[in-house]
């Protein structure tokens, strides 16, 4: 799809989206525009930082609907760009874990993007670790995956710590300055 026709691509998908819920091809017109928005959306030169609006994605769950970032307004999300061949990742995540569990029914939650390209892979460290939300995405293209450009990635573990109407309030927090920031927040 070519930028210039994101509207007609937009309406497209929007009516699949009225007419088609829930269908294997509403989900691929939805993930198809969403995709084709992050590239127009870079190409333009929209900053990835914080006080700007998270760039929205759309990616498939490993049963393979498409979960927007979007939908998770309301709430503070931390999206974890992570992979399980990312050893720095996975010694992170005990730490994501604790304060997802601290902080879940205070209105927190983790949005995970996987840069895994085997499916088998994802899933078996999502379990291994033990990552109990249920917002897990991967289109399994690694760093091909248009999410990359979108947020600038240049590597793994990655997080931006996104506030409940969607604006970025702050970019590569891991470990105790995670933890200070999300204490920060909620114990206002």
């Amino acid at each position: 799809w070519d930028p210039k026709n994101l509207t007609i691509l937009a309406n497209v998908a929007k009516a699949y989206e009225a007419k088609y819920p829930g269908a294997k091809m509403t989900e691929a017109m939805v993930t198809q525009y969403t995709q084709v928005e992050m590239m127009y959306n870079q190409h333009l030169g929209n900053d990835v930082a914080v006080g700007k609006n998270a760039p929205e994605i759309a990616l498939p769950r490993p049963n393979g609907t498409t979960l927007k970032l979007s939908s998770l307004r309301g709430s503070y999300v931390l999206i974890d760009f992570w992979a399980s061949w990312c050893g720095p990742c996975r010694r992170e995540n005990p730490n994501v874990i604790r304060l997802y569990n601290q902080y879940k029914d205070k209105g927190f939650t983790v949005y995970s993007v996987s840069l895994d390209e085997n499916k088998d892979a994802w899933l078996g460290a999502i379990a291994a670790d033990g990552l109990v939300w249920p917002n897990h995405v991967s289109d399994l293209i690694r760093w091909n995956s248009p999410v990359v450009q979108a947020y600038k990635i240049e590597g793994i573990p990655h997080t931006v710590l996104v506030d409940p109407k969607g604006k970025i309030i702050d970019i590569g927090l891991r470990g105790a300055e995670l933890e200070q920031k999300l204490k920060d927040i909620f114990s206002k």
